[in-house]
């Protein structure tokens, strides 16, 4: 298969149909959601991931819910419980209550398919213009070294976590169309894997020279030189520009601050929380499963396994994601253009 966008509407079929991520990059799948439940499942179980895909996905949710006769109240509630730490899912949930409320019961199932559709091509634009003024950062360092450009990504901000461009790697795949030489350090990203399994995929289809590292490896590449910059996506950020994103992403800001590393964060507005300030003390962090860390997915005689990498039972903490706060961030880019993480530099920005 030759998947160029991670969610779309099969007019034939009419039906909703995603990337199941979970078997990335062994074997690439889709698959059809046709239920609430199905979708309430695919968000939760990590078939479709990325704060804004799960948004996206989350309006398609409610289009599926009117038209399986799914009372939307429920339905709202329902998808707003599968993933609790990024803010997109709400923020799509309340746009479709929001025409749900006002829409003729005989159109209801139609409109918010409509409506869907147009948060889905709203969040292919969005990444389009992020990678526009990301391009103009990953410029200015070309020029000043007339070298390739190392930038380090941390879990999957690529278009895998959106609709197409994604919002970390979308200023990449620009610079890569501009002819500018790159190379991208992917932190592998536990528990998941994302970096390893999702955004090494997506570079190694666009032809950009990359190299998967260890997580623990950023620190030591920012002493020696080995990176120009940090790009990071975000699950969740504050109105004072806090930034909430994977686990690890924290840490990568620390050692980029102590090394005198530009880090940015990469999103779209839609991710912006304008109801909270204080990032470590009012962002919910999500805990997941055990087994994310217990086992490893590998890939023998073309089947997935799950393979225990512990003793069984061994206790396990798994938080899924951290909060970087914003004296660490450089700058926040957004389809509206690039501003410093404040509040003073957020609001300007979005007004």
């Amino acid at each position: 298969m030759n998947f160029s966008q991670s969610i779309w509407y099969d007019d034939i079929a009419q039906q909703v149909m995603v990337i199941d991520q979970r078997k990335l990059p062994f074997i690439e799948e889709s698959i059809a959601l046709t239920t609430l439940d199905e979708t309430c499942y695919a968000i939760k179980d990590m078939i479709v991931r990325g704060a804004p895909l799960i948004g996206v996905t989350a309006a398609y949710g409610m289009y599926i819910a009117a038209k399986t006769r799914v009372n939307l109240t429920v339905a709202y509630h329902q998808l707003l419980d599968t993933r609790p730490t990024a803010i997109n899912l709400k923020w799509a949930l309340d746009i479709q209550m929001e025409l749900a409320r006002v829409t003729n019961e005989n159109n209801l199932t139609e409109s918010l398919l409509a409506n869907a559709h147009k948060i889905r091509e709203e969040d292919i634009e969005m990444g389009s213009q992020i990678g526009d003024h990301g391009l103009k950062l990953i410029k200015a360092i070309y020029a000043k070294t007339n070298q390739p450009v190392n930038i380090l990504t941390h879990c999957n901000a690529g278009w895998l976590a959106t609709v197409k461009w994604g919002t970390a790697t979308a200023p990449i795949y620009k610079a890569h169309q501009a002819d500018i030489p790159l190379h991208v350090w992917v932190d592998e990203t536990r528990p998941r894997n994302q970096g390893a399994n999702l955004t090494a995929w997506e570079l190694n289809k666009a032809g950009i020279p990359f190299h998967v590292i260890t997580d623990n490896a950023g620190g030591h590449l920012m002493q020696h030189g080995k990176v120009d910059m940090v790009l990071v996506g975000s699950d969740r950020t504050t109105a004072a520009g806090d930034v909430c994103n994977k686990i690890g992403t924290y840490l990568k800001a620390l050692a980029a601050h102590a090394n005198n590393i530009p880090f940015y964060a990469a999103l779209p507005v839609s991710t912006i929380d304008w109801t909270i300030k204080d990032g470590l003390k009012e962002i919910p962090i999500e805990e997941r499963n055990a087994e994310e860390v217990t086992h490893l997915n590998t890939f023998e005689k073309s089947q997935i396994r799950k393979s225990l990498i512990m003793l069984k039972n061994t206790p396990v903490a798994n938080y899924a994601f951290d909060v970087t706060p914003a004296q660490y961030v450089t700058g926040i880019i957004t389809e509206k253009g690039i501003c410093e993480a404040s509040e003073e530099g957020l609001r300007k920005l979005y007004y």
